[in-house]
C-alpha cells in the first residue's frame, strides 16, 4: 500500500492549487482517503475525505466552500481542489488511507487511518 502525494507550490494569496493523492499497491474498493495538514509549529489537523465508493465526504469547517475533493478511478488517485487560498492554509499536506468505508463523523480522526503518504508542502505567500 503506497500513497504518493504531490502537487504542492507557492501560490498567492486568492490562488488555486490542486492536489493528487495516488494510490498503488491496492485498489480503491471500500476505502476512505482522507488529506491532512500540518501548518508550520501546529499539530496535524483534518482538512477533507471521501469514501471511495459512494458520496460521503466531509470537509474541515476552515475550507468548506474553497476545497473540493473528488477521485479519478481510473488512475486510482483523489485530488483536493483548493480555491481562495489565504496565507493560514499554508501548511505540509498528506493523504492518508484506510480499508473502510468511514462513517462522517469518523473521518476527521487522523488514528483512524493505517497508510500514509509523505508530504506535500503548500506555501501561500504574496
Amino acid at each position: 500500500v503506497q500513497l504518493q502525494a504531490s502537487g504542492g507550490g507557492l501560490v498567492q494569496p486568492g490562488g488555486s492549487l490542486r492536489l493528487s493523492c495516488a494510490a498503488s499497491g491496492f485498489t480503491l474498493d471500500y476505502y476512505t482517503i482522507g488529506w491532512f495538514r500540518q501548518p508550520p509549529g501546529k499539530e496535524r489537523e483534518f482538512v477533507a475525505a471521501t469514501r471511495w465508493s459512494g458520496n460521503t465526504t466531509n470537509y474541515a469547517d476552515s475550507v468548506k466552500g474553497r476545497f473540493t475533493i473528488s477521485r479519478d478511478r481510473a488512475k486510482s488517485t483523489v485530488y483536493l481542489q483548493m480555491d481562495s487560498l489565504k496565507p493560514v492554509d499554508t501548511a505540509v499536506y498528506y493523504c492518508a488511507s484506510t480499508y473502510r468505508g468511514l462513517i462522517m463523523s469518523a473521518m476527521p480522526d487522523a488514528r483512524g487511518y493505517l497508510s500514509w503518504g509523505q508530504g506535500t508542502l503548500v506555501t501561500v505567500s504574496s
